[in-house]
């Protein structure tokens, strides 16, 4: 149960901010050899998240006929990234990249590009400026998000950055573009369950979902109160210093 609590904690956490959740998973379970770092406990700790992102939404959700244009962008701009997923997962090629190795440099990378992508000027805002076009390429960077240590969030809120949008904005945009794909991943995994019939639910699967889904609820609203106030340095610092760190325990 105690793993179920980590492996929750570092969901609900990384999911939404931009150090890239899957990566921190996989070093975790590689890290403490967990057990409980199943299929089934995945999909979970990726429903809790889904749900605590469309509830905390659930106006704009709910408003679906009042703002059906700027769902369908949210709709354009998820299509490559899930696409090109299911291509990749399907291949096999995910788990070939899935090391030490890319994740400390992509993690150290990707952290240097948000630095950059944050000195950008804070003019455009998603209600003005949120295009076709913008969510096309915003859509585009999100491919990048596939390759562990990136961040879905992080190249979100990178190329929205880099767009030219608002901090907060750049923020919204990485969550609202979290609803379509969390929930893919989720579907995508339910059915593999299935089809490798060991679909199954326990106590467990509901812990899993109950605790990613709280804190992944406390961080989308600490994340979007805090970068009210402050700039994303201290993720940034984050990344560079983990980069480092997984740099020398690959090569050292």
């Amino acid at each position: 149960m105690i793993e179920i609590f980590i492996l929750s904690l570092i969901q609900g956490i990384t999911e939404f901010l931009p150090i890239s959740s899957s990566s921190h998973l996989i070093l975790m379970s590689d890290f403490l050899n967990y057990e409980n770092q199943s299929l089934s406990i995945d999909i979970s700790l990726h429903i809790g998240s889904f749900i605590a992102v469309t509830i905390y939404f659930n106006k704009d959700i709910l408003n679906f006929f009042q703002n059906k244009i700027l769902f369908l962008k949210i709709l354009i701009s998820s299509i490559p990234v899930m696409i090109i997923g299911f291509f990749l997962a399907e291949t096999g090629v995910i788990e070939e990249i899935r090391n030490i190795k890319m994740i400390a440099w992509t993690t150290l990378m990707f952290g240097i590009l948000l630095y950059i992508s944050d000195k950008f000027k804070l003019e455009k805002n998603i209600k003005k400026n949120f295009t076709y076009k913008t969510a096309i390429l915003i859509g585009l960077f999100q491919i990048l998000s596939l390759v562990p240590g990136v961040s879905r969030s992080g190249i979100a809120i990178t190329a929205a950055r880099l767009l030219n949008f608002k901090r907060l904005d750049a923020a919204k945009i990485s969550f609202l573009l979290s609803i379509p794909i969390l929930g893919a991943v989720s579907l995508f995994g339910v059915k593999n369950l299935i089809i490798s019939e060991n679909f199954y639910f326990t106590k467990i699967n509901l812990v899993a979902i109950f605790l990613s889904f709280l804190i992944s609820l406390i961080t989308i609203k600490f994340f979007l109160v805090y970068i009210k106030k402050f700039s994303l340095n201290i993720f940034v610092y984050y990344r560079v210093i983990l980069g480092f760190a997984l740099l020398a325990l690959a090569y050292l």
